[in-house]
């Protein structure tokens, strides 16, 4: 049963990476992965676990969690953002 897991790692530099990539190549059951500097998100794919995912990736050393605990968040931020202008609009008014 193939399935993706994403996951929140710190990562700083290539070595960061090279690390994550080492035990995702060792990982039984892992198709593929990607793995986003910029965003700090890895994506495995394959027949995996998400929590032997997490606890893989945690052996590097490198902060770890599962990216859909970050999300709510960010989708939370946003929406305040927009009530806020409309009040401001009709305080204006």
């Amino acid at each position: 049963m193939s399935q993706t897991v994403v996951l929140n790692v710190a990562m700083s530099c290539q070595g960061c990476s090279g690390a994550v990539k080492r035990v995702l190549d060792k990982m039984e059951g892992v198709e593929s992965y990607e793995i986003d500097m910029k965003e700090q998100k890895v994506t495995v794919k394959g027949n995996v676990q998400p929590e032997a995912v997490l606890q893989t990736v945690s052996k590097t050393g490198k902060k770890t969690s599962l990216y859909e605990e970050a999300a709510p968040a960010e989708s939370e931020g946003k929406s305040v953002e927009t009530e806020t202008k409309p009040a401001d609009e009709v305080d204006a008014a």
